[in-house]
Formats: C-alpha cells, structure tokens, sequence
C-alpha cells in the first residue's frame, strides 16, 4: 500500500515538474540544437564560397553586388511601384475598381468557389501586395460574407496576385537587346497566373471542406444589398481636382513606401541567389559585383530534362527566377534584365517569369502569418503545398500557351 501511494507521489511530483518547467509560448530554451544546425549550416555555404572565391573575394562581392543591386534595380522598381501606386490610387478613387469589382464578383463562385466579395482580394493584392487580402478581416461585414472554410482559401487567392501590377510593369519595360517587345509574354504570364490561382484555391478549399466541413456562415446570411463594398465606396473630400491631385500624391507615396519594403528582399535573397548562379569572370575572382560559383546553372543543367519540358527556359539560370520567387518578388523580377541582356532569358523566359512572379510573389515569407491573422494556423502546411502546386502550374501553362500562341502567329 505505501509503495502504491509512493508511487502515486512520484508521479505527482513529475507532473507538477513538468508544468513548472513548460516552456511559454512563442519561447524556445535558450540553449538547443536549432543553434548548432544554424551555425552549422552558415559555415558550410561560406565555407564554400570562400574555398572557391577566396575569403577576402567573396566579403567584397556580397558588398559590391548589395551596392549595385540597390542602385541598378531598387530604385528602379521603386520608380514603378510609385507611377503604379499613383495609378492605382486614381483607379480606386474615380471608381474604376468598384467597376471591375461589380464584373468579377459574379465569376468567383464559378471560376474560385469563393463568395463574390472575395474580388475585392484579388484586386487590392494585385495592385499592392500579398497582405492586402487582409483587408477584408478588417470589414465590418466580413463574418457575413464568408464561412470558416472559405479562409484558408482567400490567403492562397491573395498571394496569387500579389505585386502583380508593378510584376507586369516591370517586365514589360525591360529592354531586349534584340528589340523584342515583352508585352505579350507579359499578357501570357497573366493568363498563367490566373490559372495557378485557380489551382491552389481550389486545392485549398478541397482540403478545408474536410478540415471544417460545410458549416453555416459565420454571422448573418449572405446578402448582396449590404455589401458595402460593392454599392459604396469612399472618395477623397473636394472637387475633381483636388481628389485627382491627392489621390495621385498618396498613390505614389505608396509606391514609395513598397519600394523601400522591398529592400531587405532584393539586397539579402538576390545578393545570395547571384553568388550561387553566376560564375567567375575571365580573369578571375576580383570581387567585384555579380562575381560567384554558379552552382544554380549546374543544378539546372542536371535537371534540365525536367525543366524544359514543363518551363521552356532557355538556359539553366532561368531557374533562379522562380526559387526566389518563392522569398519574394521584388527581388525575382531584379534579375531578369541581367538575364536578358546577357542572352539568357527571351520573351518565352518572361511569360514563364511573370506568371510564377506573380502566382508565388513571396509567399513563404507571408503564408504563415496570414494564416495566423485569419485563424487557420493548422492548415498552413496544406495551404503552402497547394499554393506551390499552383505556382508550378501557372509556370507550365505560361510555357505551353507562349508555344502555342507562337505557333499561331
């Protein structure tokens, strides 16, 4: 019997350890593993670097390409996020989006399987970016419109139009060492975006059906006369001309605003993606800018037989487009001209570009709070693997409809 309660007592006070000892949320120990998988890990790529560049090198050329990447392509991408921001302003001010939001919304149960208010998602992401969709949480109406799982879904339709606009106004500027206009591989990387779109919403809301099932709305039923966002829209105060001037100064101090965002991406992600895909110059390591090891280009070629059926990419540093796509879009789109100029990417490359630019636009750097923000943490997992799909799908779609339209003309 005393060995009973003995053994009752340990187990108490084992318990009762343990709950002294919980770790807090959002709290890691202050000593673990991560920290030597970390450094472990930091080691092995500069160590890499170094023994190929040299140590001295390789530290002048992350500074040197940070240099000219701010330079060259952030002010540049800057520069058209402000005209785009100024654009989209007037649009939003003078109605234009409550206009293309009143023709969508009747297509988003169709094409989507999402309530028609979810339009306004897809045109606020596309004009700015990925968090944009969040806008709809702070409706006061949004519990009416949309059901538990619907949430899931309306993350992954947002972050396939984030930055789309300044994306597309971006490529098409780019100037072709042959002339090539890139218009319509810009238009063509739209139509694969839209379908990418598609895909991961609609494999995304699969999966939510079974994780919630095909509950009643949150708040009231569903009524299309109340939704404030398609019978009224708030204007700026003053006549025509001051709306228009204002509307066109805050629109591109937007655009500033997303141009300095964009910074840390371009000059981290796309310093580190340029040391692994290009290679030594003529004479050497000089550690100048855009120096590196090429081992991206040789990953490529390895998987080129995979590559060129699906994407059509002319050479094998095509590849670095989409992978930092997946960190962020900025810093994708600033290393297509360097492609272009240098002979390695063409209009085919671009619509491919486009499509994956826009459908993936950094998403694994948002996914995870944005599901948080909605309320759908335990399906962050699911909504990355259908957005992924979805990116690789408007990838290969942009690559077969350039071929086809090629044909054609």
């Amino acid at each position: 019997m005393d060995m009973i309660k003995e053994l009752i007592l340990r187990r108490r006070c084992r318990k009762e350890n343990k709950e002294n000892n919980e770790i807090p949320k959002g709290c890691k120990k202050a000593v673990s593993g991560e920290a030597f998988l970390f450094l472990g890990g930091i080691g092995i790529l500069f160590l890499f670097l170094g023994i190929h560049m040299g140590a001295i090198h390789m530290f002048n050329t992350l500074m040197n390409t940070a240099y000219q990447l701010l330079l060259d392509t952030v002010f540049y991408v800057m520069a058209i996020a402000v005209l785009s921001g100024a654009v989209s302003a007037l649009f939003s001010e003078f109605g234009v989006i409550s206009l293309l939001n009143k023709g969508l919304s009747p297509l988003m149960k169709p094409i989507y399987g999402l309530p028609g208010a979810s339009a306004v998602g897809i045109l606020t992401t596309y004009l700015s970016d990925n968090p944009a969709v969040l806008t709809l949480k702070a409706d006061e109406n949004f519990p009416e419109y949309f059901q538990k799982k619907h949430l899931p879904a309306l993350v992954n339709l947002g972050t396939s139009f984030g930055m789309g606009m300044i994306v597309t106004t971006f490529m098409i500027g780019i100037a072709s060492p042959s002339g090539e206009s890139f218009l319509l591989p810009a238009v063509i990387g739209n139509a694969g975006g839209i379908a990418g779109s598609i895909v991961s919403t609609r494999l995304i809301l699969f999966l939510s059906y079974k994780e919630y099932g095909r509950g009643k709305p949150q708040g009231k039923s569903l009524k299309p006369e109340s939704e404030s966002a398609v019978l009224y829209r708030k204007v700026r105060e003053g006549g025509v001309g001051a709306r228009f001037m204002d509307a066109l100064l805050a629109g591109g101090k937007s655009g500033v605003q997303m141009g300095i965002s964009i910074i840390p991406g371009v000059l981290i992600i796309c310093t580190l993606v340029l040391m692994l895909a290009n290679g030594a110059p003529e004479g050497g390591y000089t550690g100048g800018a855009y120096e590196g090891v090429a081992i991206l280009p040789w990953i490529g070629k390895k998987l080129d037989f995979i590559l060129m059926p699906l994407f059509g990419f002319t050479s094998p540093e095509g590849i670095t487009v989409p992978i930092t796509a997946l960190g962020a879009a900025g810093a994708a789109i600033s290393l297509v001209p360097n492609l272009v100029n240098l002979g390695l990417a063409s209009g085919h490359d671009v619509a491919v570009f486009t499509a994956m630019c826009i459908c993936w636009g950094g998403f694994l750097s948002t996914h995870a709070a944005m599901m948080d923000t909605f309320g759908c943490r335990r399906m962050t997992g699911k909504a990355i693997a259908c957005h992924t799909a979805g990116g690789l799908c408007a990838g290969i779609l942009a690559n077969w409809l350039y071929q086809l339209v090629s044909v054609l003309m």
